[in-house]
């Protein structure tokens, strides 16, 4: 029983980033706040704002959730202060343990190998369910980008089948009569989403450097369209639109900021990242703590400028998100520790990119971006996160005590007070997520654990004579 909770001491995970096949370390400061932002800024402000601001509700009339109305700023600011208190975590985390993984790696080195495993499971599916969501925002924006200058792709070949299921908009559910059929089953599927996936796997194959050059012309653009949102928007503000502030009390606003979560997701995708880092002990916490606060700002601003432009029922939009570099690292770390096949931990030879897990990951995105509803993305990707952050914010403090010596460049103040409240403060949010989220989540975790028991456990090099 005792092998179960075995923690990976902090100096082989040091170790293991300076031997054996590495990933180029390309990335500043300046480049991680950049794909902080590009990570975040995206799919979460443009769509799962709609569903945050006006709630969810089924074509039978069921409500799944309920919206905060003009009190979506709360929910940003709610969400702003959860994530600084896991951000500060991060940053010391990070700075002491520059290793792909993220969460995986701080978990393995405090908590031990049963809680690092659940933990880097769930981060598999959350990082791969969190890009299907941004291929099928992005898919919403191009289609309505073409019909603008008259192309029309149709309505099939656009949406899912599980938006369609799930729709509460009688012209999308109605698809699933209208759409041709293949022995008996409506044919919907999102091609647009699909080719945008292939399309980010052929960037993260080829370089990180490459990647990193093309997240940061995102950036530049997503921020530049939001400029131009804001400039526009202030100047057509309707007050009435603000009344009422909060429709559903802080019941809907809990419940947005549970969904509307997702657009916080990428901050810490900078400390899946560090391998790939120069300096991490110092940039990490620049990229990490500046990344968060930029975003948190941009989130307050155009949540404000959005609920007052349109009444908050009509806040329904879709917007690409580039996630770049979370996945592939998280893998080559478990793969690199034997609780993955090994076949998940190589190395391109002339590229240096984990160019095998890339393209697996990018296949079983591309297939649900196909056909999958986003809103169950979200909550599928907020609860799996959510829960990473909350193990990081109790690593931290426990790290605090049994390692007290080791050297932090950056250490979290009021430790534990911060760690604890930060913990407290993700599970609130989780709490507010729908029950369906919680069973499908219970439902992997049973899947991991038999995973880890039947391979894992046995692989791992933790295990006597397999270091």
């Amino acid at each position: 029983m005792s092998q179960l909770f075995q923690r990976k001491p902090i100096a082989v995970l040091m170790d293991e980033a300076e031997r054996g096949p590495s990933l180029k370390r390309v990335m500043g400061a300046g480049d991680l706040i950049m794909l902080a932002i590009g990570a975040v800024i995206g799919a979460g402000i443009f769509s799962s704002i709609g569903t945050a601001a006006a709630g969810e509700v089924l074509p039978s009339g069921e409500v799944v959730r309920y919206g905060a109305g003009p009190a979506l700023v709360l929910s940003f600011v709610l969400l702003g202060f959860v994530c600084g208190l896991a951000a500060l975590c991060y940053a010391e985390l990070a700075a002491m343990i520059p290793q792909a993984g993220s969460a995986y790696a701080y978990s393995y080195a405090t908590l031990g190998e049963l809680i690092a495993w659940i933990i880097g499971w769930d981060l598999i599916l959350e990082y791969a369910v969190g890009n299907i969501a941004v291929a099928i925002a992005w898919s919403g924006y191009f289609a309505s980008l073409i019909s603008a200058v008259g192309i029309h792709f149709p309505d099939y070949l656009t949406h899912g089948y599980r938006t369609a299921l799930f729709s509460a908009d009688p012209a999308i559910h109605g698809l699933l009569d209208t759409a041709p059929k293949i022995a008996g089953v409506p044919f919907l599927l999102n091609v647009p989403a699909f080719v945008i996936v292939m399309l980010i796997t052929w960037l993260l194959y080829i370089g990180v450097k490459e990647s990193v050059r093309a997240n940061n012309i995102m950036v530049v653009v997503k921020l530049l369209v939001l400029g131009l949102f804001v400039a526009v928007g202030l100047a057509h503000i309707n007050t009435d639109n603000f009344v009422p502030f909060a429709p559903n009390g802080w019941r809907g606003i809990h419940q947005g900021a549970a969904i509307v979560f997702f657009a916080y997701i990428g901050f810490d995708a900078i400390s899946t990242a560090a391998e790939e880092t120069r300096n991490p002990q110092r940039n990490m916490p620049i990229g990490i703590l500046g990344g968060l606060a930029i975003c948190t700002l941009i989130y307050v601003v155009v949540g404000i400028v959005a609920t007052g432009l349109v009444p908050y029922q009509q806040l329904k939009a879709a917007d690409p998100l580039a996630q770049a570099l979370q996945l592939a690292g998280l893998q080559t770390a478990m793969a690199r520790d034997g609780l993955l096949p090994q076949w998940a931990a190589k190395v391109h030879p002339k590229y240096r990119t984990p160019h095998v897990t890339t393209v697996v990951t990018g296949l079983v995105v591309g297939v649900g971006a196909l056909f999958m509803d986003e809103n169950e993305i979200y909550d599928l990707t907020n609860i799996g996160t959510l829960s990473a952050f909350a193990i990081v914010c109790v690593g931290v403090a426990l790290l605090r005590r049994v390692d007290p010596d080791r050297p932090r460049p950056f250490r979290v103040p009021l430790l534990p007070i911060v760690s604890t409240i930060g913990a407290a403060s993700c599970l609130y949010v989780m709490y507010g997520l729908p029950r369906t989220a919680w069973e499908r989540f219970g439902v992997w975790l049973v899947i991991g654990l038999l995973l880890y028991f039947v391979y894992g456990f046995r692989h791992s090099k933790l295990r006597p004579g397999r270091a």
